[in-house]
């Protein structure tokens, strides 16, 4: 049969930046399997598939599905106000649980996003010491570490390897190193091999910090912009900045060095030193549309 799919660019106010994402309406009758081999397909870094009642959503990168992801959530409720003018609020049901989601069209096949995470950030895990790190990413271990910032995993539904580096110079220098990025980022108990790294020295001085992330075990080379990561470095956030309670807003500019400039922006509300809220937003915009035969 055919099925309608569009593709966005997610995290940026223009086509041809930001993070492409597709996103198949009407999936009734597709499988896991059947819905893993066309985003195999499309092989963008994620492909979303979303039910006949238009909430309920699967999200598959080439090689495995997502419980939760950012980029496709924020293009997939972008394109649902889009496709109906009058829906602002609405949660969609993802892997990880319900999502809320909040939209504002801004013009002809653009508008921005913003979700709350259904689940807030949490340090899970420890990393091997810098020259581990640093073999895995093709660095110096001198190039590990920032300030009060420190290697940890974090989640918020999706587990990210975060890796703190000196200044934007190392963060371009970096690169996923064969088997030694396995061996610093290679998860046994969560299977996603993947690193996030950043600095505290963005491009733009408007922006906060400057990342990238690898996650080739995944089918993902280098992904452009990553909203799970993002989430998860809110947690990041909170330990290493130790922000005074009230609404803190910032932007994490990420897929510069990929030439796909994407910006991601995070707000997290604090209480008592603790995280109480955090709402993950971005601008989308359509880009292709077509029928799917499949």
């Amino acid at each position: 049969m055919r099925r309608q799919f569009y593709t966005l660019d997610v995290f940026a106010g223009r086509a041809l930046a930001g993070n492409p994402l597709a996103v198949v309406l009407d999936a009734a009758g597709l499988d896991g399997k059947r819905m893993q081999a066309i985003a195999r397909e499309f092989n963008l870094s994620e492909t979303v598939f979303v039910a006949e009642d238009r909430r309920t959503v699967r999200i598959f990168t080439p090689g495995r599905e997502m419980l939760f992801a950012g980029h496709p959530t924020v293009g997939t409720a972008v394109l649902l106000g889009l496709l109906d003018p009058g829906l602002t609020a609405f949660v969609l049901q993802e892997g990880v649980g319900p999502v809320p989601c909040e939209v504002h069209v801004l013009g002809d096949g653009h508008g921005h996003a913003t979700f709350v995470l259904p689940r807030l950030p949490e340090r899970v895990g420890d990393l091997p010491d810098a020259a581990v790190l640093a073999a895995g990413l093709g660095l110096e271990p001198s190039d590990i570490g920032f300030g009060q910032h420190a290697p940890a995993i974090w989640s918020a539904g999706n587990p990210f390897r975060c890796v703190p580096l000196r200044g934007r110079d190392a963060v371009t220098r970096a690169r996923a190193n064969g088997a030694a990025f396995e061996r610093a980022f290679g998860g046994p108990n969560d299977g996603f091999t993947n690193a996030f790294i950043y600095c505290a020295e963005p491009l733009d001085p408007a922006n906060r910090f400057h990342a990238r992330m690898f996650a080739p075990a995944v089918g993902v080379p280098e992904d452009p912009a990553t909203g799970s990561a993002a989430a998860s470095f809110a947690g990041v956030f909170l330990a290493s900045e130790h922000p005074a309670d009230g609404t803190h807003d910032f932007t994490i500019e990420q897929g510069d060095a990929m030439g796909r400039p994407s910006r991601i922006g995070v707000s997290l509300d604090v209480l008592g030193g603790s995280l109480r809220q955090v709402r993950i937003g971005g601008e989308a915009v359509v880009v292709s549309e077509g029928s799917l035969r499949a």
